[in-house]
């Protein structure tokens, strides 16, 4: 038996610098249109567009550790925007109002899937977030890897995206 799961409920991050990442998470969930939940001196829960983030500073005697996407754990998260447009609002919010740090502005990335259009940045602890879009059913739709005709699951992944070595 399997069942067909209906996205992610909620993600859960702990910071070692709450004091900037708390207002930069909840500044950012506001303009992703999700409403603030929880609030406290070192933590935020929003809630809204069909998932959760809740924010909390680490205890300060494990705040010595700085992130590291290569290490076990979180990698990065992936919002999914309703459009390109949508994923260049981001971009210019996260430029004149978040001064985030921008890993790479919009731009296409089809070599992961048809049509793909993201931006990626980090937040003031370093933690790596993208928004992206896809157009139509992405990898399951015409021309995707599951879609009808496709080469189907991948062997390789990479910065040149998916293909088979």
């Amino acid at each position: 038996m399997t069942i067909r799961a209906n996205g992610i409920a909620h993600i859960q991050l702990t910071v070692n610098d709450p004091e900037r990442c708390v207002p930069f998470w909840e500044k950012l969930c506001h303009f992703l249109e999700m409403k603030t939940l929880l609030r406290a001196d070192d933590m935020v829960y929003c809630i809204g567009s069909r998932t959760g983030i809740l924010v909390r500073g680490a205890p300060a005697d494990k705040r010595d550790r700085v992130f590291d996407q290569d290490r076990s754990g979180l990698h990065h998260l992936c919002f999914r925007a309703r459009s390109d447009d949508d994923v260049d609002a981001v971009y210019r919010f996260l430029v004149d109002e978040l001064a985030a740090t921008i890993v790479h502005p919009p731009e296409d990335g089809s070599e992961f899937a048809p049509g793909y259009y993201s931006v990626l940045f980090e937040d003031p602890d370093g933690i790596r977030v993208e928004v992206n879009h896809v157009p139509g059913q992405g990898h399951f739709g015409s021309g995707g890897r599951l879609g009808p005709g496709g080469e189907g699951p991948a062997n390789d992944y990479g910065e040149r995206g998916l293909r088979n070595v």
